[in-house]
């Protein structure tokens, strides 16, 4: 029977190399005494260095649930008209608190909007006295 080509590389990786009779190492196991050793051994910093990981990475799905609860963006368009609706009622502007009383917003909601919208220009802020902060709108009422 004549030999094919495909059969040839078969036929030649069966035939002995001289130099490689050694078989190839197997990988250490995991189930070796030595690894379990040395668990035991360093028990006092393996254990509380993964307990300190797990509480990290609670920490960081907390803070990530926290910042996934924000409001989409026709939500927020709809919140920021209420707002300059509600400050155009009041010229000389109005405290977060009265503010928030007014929109029904959650009082950080509410701050983190009013930042953006004094970044985006629209509002203006000063500090009262008794360290409150007056809201409103850029260009009406009070100091420019």
């Amino acid at each position: 029977m004549p030999l094919t080509l495909p059969a040839l590389p078969l036929l030649l990786a069966q035939l002995p190399i001289p130099g490689l009779e050694r078989q190839p190492e197997k990988p250490a196991s995991s189930v070796d005494p030595n690894y379990f050793e040395l668990l035991e051994r360093n028990s006092h910093i393996i254990y509380p260095v993964l307990g300190l990981l797990v509480l990290a990475l609670v920490t960081v799905a907390i803070l990530q649930a926290t910042k996934a609860q924000d409001m989409d963006g026709a939500v927020k368009a709809e919140f920021k008209k209420l707002i300059v609706d509600e400050l155009r009622r009041y010229p000389a502007g109005l405290e977060t608190p009265d503010l928030a009383a007014a929109t029904g917003l959650d009082r950080s909601k509410l701050v983190r909007l009013l930042d953006q919208m004094q970044q985006d220009g629209v509002l203006v802020s000063h500090t009262t006295t008794q360290r409150q902060t007056v809201w409103r709108v850029k260009g009406i009422g009070g100091r420019h």
